[in-house]
């Protein structure tokens, strides 16, 4: 599998030839590189970088090889061991470092590993921030340390409890209420870093009859990771045989939030932010944020509390920009993802654990019934096919024009809203094809939806 380079990161699976996989040598080359943008834009200080992973075989491994590097360029390193993505992310605050390093594949399997990289506020680099790490890896422009100067490496391993301690400070998140809701809690952790932090935030919050799944974190995971319906049936199977109120299922790296309903049905990842936002809203009036791709049922709970929706390019370093640029009060991606800034501007399941609960315990309704209160609509994913030589662009540009009658918006590829759906199409960077998202208020609808919106492109080819 080819290394995949990209501002949010070097990710790839381990093994194979240098270039082709994310190697010990790739390892050392994009650490070096990261480790040198950091010390230029701190010139004159000693470097710190917080260093977090989650549970993968590959982690410790990969953990060395990065600590070393980080130390041989001269940066002092804080390594918080098994740490969620938010963890780390508060963590990189908290030290005043001046960068972090998330060794994390996200919801990738466990074949994979990849650096993700933060600035010193704790939040992923921008665009330009990205792509100078990676001209500085590929130019090969970092200078390792004499020896007089090389980096230190300090342990600090009270991350999880502290992040706990932040979430239980929040305003919006009531303990008493949870506590005295008495809810059965299944979690899913897919055998990461969120089988110890998610279970000890539950116990924290009142929850004393919890239900643990894949929960040891021996980086094993039961199942594929990426917390979608396909991937969830054991967890469905356990909600229905225990009879527990409610289950979370969250990512290797505990940055997205899925959650079920106590009849083992999927509450829907696009919903997780919904209803969330919701809560949110009703107690602090603001706007919101997401993005293109996520659904519109937010935009709807929005607007009918009188407050301001917007939609931003996909990736979450687009969506906290336009949550600073407005101001949003709450804000997220459609798979999960949770960013609420009275915490931190970063997608954070234990936020959303912690005020989904008090939501549900303050509405006194069941998780299902709790769901029939948002808007019904249903996403619907494919991708056209392209031959490599197809000027995809052009192609986008011929789309948008063939549908000028409608709501276009073109900051991220070109999405159609039409009355009560829309389609949004964006171009791999990766491979020949565009990418098809619709939603419509039914599955049906929005498998039609797309499939037409499809047929059209390839009339086009």
């Amino acid at each position: 599998m080819p290394l995949i380079k990209s501002i949010s990161g070097i990710r790839g699976t381990i093994g194979a030839e240098p270039g082709c996989g994310l190697t010990p040598l790739d390892i050392v080359k994009f650490t070096a590189a990261y480790a040198t943008f950091i010390k230029r834009a701190n010139e004159g200080r000693r470097c710190v970088i917080v260093v977090g992973r989650d549970a993968r075989l590959s982690g410790d491994m990969v953990c060395d090889l990065v600590c070393g590097t980080l130390k041989a360029i001269g940066c002092d390193v804080v390594n918080i061991g098994l740490a969620s993505t938010p963890t780390t992310e508060i963590a990189v605050v908290a030290e005043n470092a001046q960068g972090g390093l998330i060794l994390t594949a996200s919801h990738n399997p466990r074949q994979w590993n990849a650096l993700k990289l933060l600035n010193a506020k704790g939040e992923f680099l921008n665009d330009a921030e990205g792509k100078e790490v990676l001209r500085i890896a590929d130019e090969s422009e970092y200078k390792f340390a004499e020896v007089d100067q090389l980096g230190h490496e300090s342990a600090n391993t009270t991350y999880n409890r502290r992040h706990i301690e932040q979430v239980l400070a929040l305003d919006l998140v009531d303990t008493e209420a949870i506590r005295n809701a008495h809810f059965t809690v299944a979690v899913d952790a897919v055998n990461s870093v969120g089988g110890l932090i998610i279970p000890q935030l539950l116990r924290a919050l009142g929850v004393e009859n919890i239900i643990e799944l894949n929960c040891e974190p021996n980086g094993h995971f039961a199942h594929n990771p990426e917390p979608i319906p396909e991937n969830l049936t054991g967890i469905s199977e356990l909600m229905r045989s225990s009879g527990a109120d409610v289950g979370f299922v969250v990512d290797p790296d505990v940055d997205r939030l899925a959650i079920v309903q106590n009849g083992g049905e999927m509450f829907g990842e696009e919903y997780t932010l919904v209803s969330i936002a919701d809560y949110v809203l009703r107690h602090t009036p603001g706007s919101t944020v997401s993005n293109l791709s996520s659904t519109r049922a937010l935009r709807d709970v929005t607007e009918a509390l009188g407050c301001t929706y917007t939609a931003a390019a996909v990736g979450e370093v687009n969506v906290t920009t336009e949550m600073k640029r407005t101001g949003a009060v709450i804000g997220g991606e459609g798979n999960g993802g949770v960013i609420y800034p009275a915490s931190h501007y970063g997608r954070d399941a234990l936020v959303g654990v912690a005020l989904f609960l008090t939501l549900l315990a303050k509405s006194g309704k069941s998780v299902s019934e709790l769901r029939a209160t948002y808007p019904a609509y249903s996403i619907h994913k494919t991708k056209v096919e392209l031959k490599p030589e197809l000027d995809v662009d052009a192609l986008l540009l011929a789309v948008k024009a063939k549908y000028a009658g409608e709501r276009i918006t073109d900051i991220d590829g070109v999405k159609i809203d039409f009355a009560d759906s829309w389609v949004h199409l964006r171009k791999s960077n990766t491979e020949p094809i565009i990418r098809v998202y619709a939603e419509a208020h039914t599955d049906a609808l929005a498998a039609e939806l797309a499939r037409s919106v499809k047929d059209v492109i390839l009339s086009m080819c």
